[in-house]
């Protein structure tokens, strides 16, 4: 666990403006010490699984974020606990690429049922690992 930054959550309305507060929340809670180059790929996917989550998902939405020294891993957790269906977007739908973004960008994802204090649902989640810590470093590394 990163000792510079904390685990953070944030509950959000199921609401349009959800994904918006989702960035804001990221932004804030980003740990500068290790994560920093992984925000624009954070935001982005975040941005995406709380859209899902509002548009195909139930109350209550909770986006939680943390590092672990070498990367980030966040999860959206909402209250439907039906699984994501990846589909193929056509090029003129307004949706239909959160998962295949999550899949080009991040180093791990996957979708687990959940049972806590909120009730059932299940959580998206998602890993980005810093350049040198995770599969996409032979991305970032350069010629070989």
């Amino acid at each position: 666990m990163c000792e510079t930054t904390v685990r953070a959550e944030l509950l959000l309305p199921t609401s349009t403006t959800s994904p918006r507060a989702a960035r804001a929340f990221a932004r804030e809670s980003e740990c500068a010490e290790h994560a920093t180059c992984l925000l624009d790929e954070a935001l982005l996917l975040v941005s995406e699984l709380v859209t899902n989550a509002v548009r195909h998902g139930a109350p209550p939405i909770l986006v939680a974020m943390e590092c672990d020294g070498s990367g980030l891993r966040i999860h959206v957790r909402d209250g439907d606990v039906a699984l994501p269906q990846q589909r193929q977007a056509l090029a003129d739908d307004e949706g239909g690429r959160g998962l295949a973004l999550l899949e080009a960008l991040s180093d791990a994802w996957g979708v687990e049922p959940v049972a806590d204090e909120h009730g059932v649902g299940k959580a998206v989640w998602f890993e980005l690992r810093m350049p040198d810590q995770g599969p996409r470093a032979r991305a970032f590394a350069g010629p070989v």
